[in-house]
C-alpha cells in the first residue's frame, strides 16, 4: 500500500532553556485566547445582558474546565485500565490526551456555577461560548494531526498518511485533519452566518443547540474514518464509542433548537 510520509513536524515548537513548548499547548492557548477575545466583542450583542467583563472573568474557569474535563474524559471513557494502573500519567497533560466531550462536560459545569454566581441568563451565555467553540476544537485537531494521535484507519487513499506511531506503518486517513475541517471550520461557519447573517443570538439556546447538534452529526461522520480506540466488538453495529458519546449530544442540539425556534424571539 502506498502512502504519504508524515511531514517532519516536530511536537515541540520551541524551548525556552530546559521548557520545552508543544504545538499541542499552544494550540490550546490560541484558541482560548481567541475565544476569549471573540465573547468580549459578542456580549454587548446578546440580548442576556452579558458584558465584556464577563467573558474576561469566565476565561479562567473555561481554561479549567477544559483542561480538568478533557483529562478526567481521556482517563474515564477511553483508557481507565491504563490511566489507573499508571496514574502519574494522568497529569501528563502537555502529552496530548484530551476526550472532547469530558472538556464539553467540564466547561458547561463551569458556566453553569458561573451564571448562577453572577446572575446571568444561562443560554445567552452557552449561545456565546458555542460560537467561539469550533475555533479551539480546530487548532486541537490541528494539534493531534502534529502530535500524531487519534489517526484514521487504514486506506488506500491517494491521500493517506503513514504515521511515524501507526502499527506496522499502515497508510491512515488523516481523521484529525477531516475533523479540524467537519469540527472546526465548517461547524464555525455554519454558526457565524446564523448568529451574524440572521441574528440567530435573539434567540437563546439555538446557537447552542445548532453547535450541540452540529458537532456531533460531524463526529459521527469522522469517526467513520477514525481508528476506534477501545474495541468495537463490544458496540453494536460497528459503531464507536465516539458516536455514542455523541449521541446525547445530538438529542440535547436538537431538544435546544426546537425549544429556541419556539420560544417569542428576544
Amino acid at each position: 500500500m502506498n502512502g504519504i510520509p508524515f511531514p517532519d513536524i516536530d511536537p515541540i515548537a520551541f524551548s525556552i532553556g530546559p521548557v520545552d513548548v508543544a504545538w499541542y499547548g499552544i494550540a490550546y492557548l490560541a484558541g482560548l485566547m481567541i475565544g476569549w477575545r471573540y465573547t468580549m466583542a459578542m456580549a454587548p450583542k446578546s440580548p442576556g445582558g452579558l458584558k465584556p467583563a464577563d467573558y474576561d472573568d469566565f476565561l479562567v474557569w473555561a481554561v479549567v474546565g477544559v483542561i480538568l474535563g478533557g483529562r478526567l474524559g481521556q482517563v474515564i471513557f477511553y483508557h481507565p485500565g491504563y490511566y489507573f494502573s499508571n496514574p502519574v500519567e494522568i497529569f501528563k497533560v502537555w502529552e496530548g490526551g484530551m476526550a472532547f466531550h469530558g472538556g464539553l462536560l467540564g466547561v458547561i459545569v463551569a458556566m453553569l456555577i458561573f451564571t448562577r454566581k453572577r446572575g446571568l441568563p444561562l443560554l445567552a451565555h452557552t449561545d456565546i461560548i458555542a460560537l467561539v467553540a469550533p475555533i479551539g476544537i480546530c487548532f486541537g485537531r490541528i494539534a493531534n494531526f502534529i502530535n500524531q494521535e487519534h489517526w484514521g484507519r487504514v486506506s488506500d487513499a491517494p491521500w493517506a498518511i503513514i504515521f511515524d506511531t501507526s502499527p506496522l506503518g499502515f497508510p491512515r486517513h488523516p481523521s484529525q485533519l477531516y475533523e479540524a475541517f467537519l469540527e472546526g471550520a465548517l461547524l464555525y461557519a455554519v454558526l457565524a452566518v446564523v448568529v451574524h447573517g440572521f441574528g440567530g443570538l435573539k434567540r437563546p439556546g439555538l446557537v447552542t443547540g445548532l453547535f450541540l447538534a452540529g458537532y456531533s452529526i460531524a463526529r459521527i461522520i469522522a469517526e467513520f474514518f477514525r481508528e476506534p480506540e477501545v474495541l468495537t466488538e463490544i458496540l453494536p453495529f460497528a459503531t464507536t464509542w465516539g458516536q455514542w458519546l455523541s449521541v446525547p449530544m445530538l438529542l440535547l442540539g436538537i431538544f435546544f433548537i426546537t425549544r429556541a425556534k419556539a420560544a417569542k424571539t428576544a
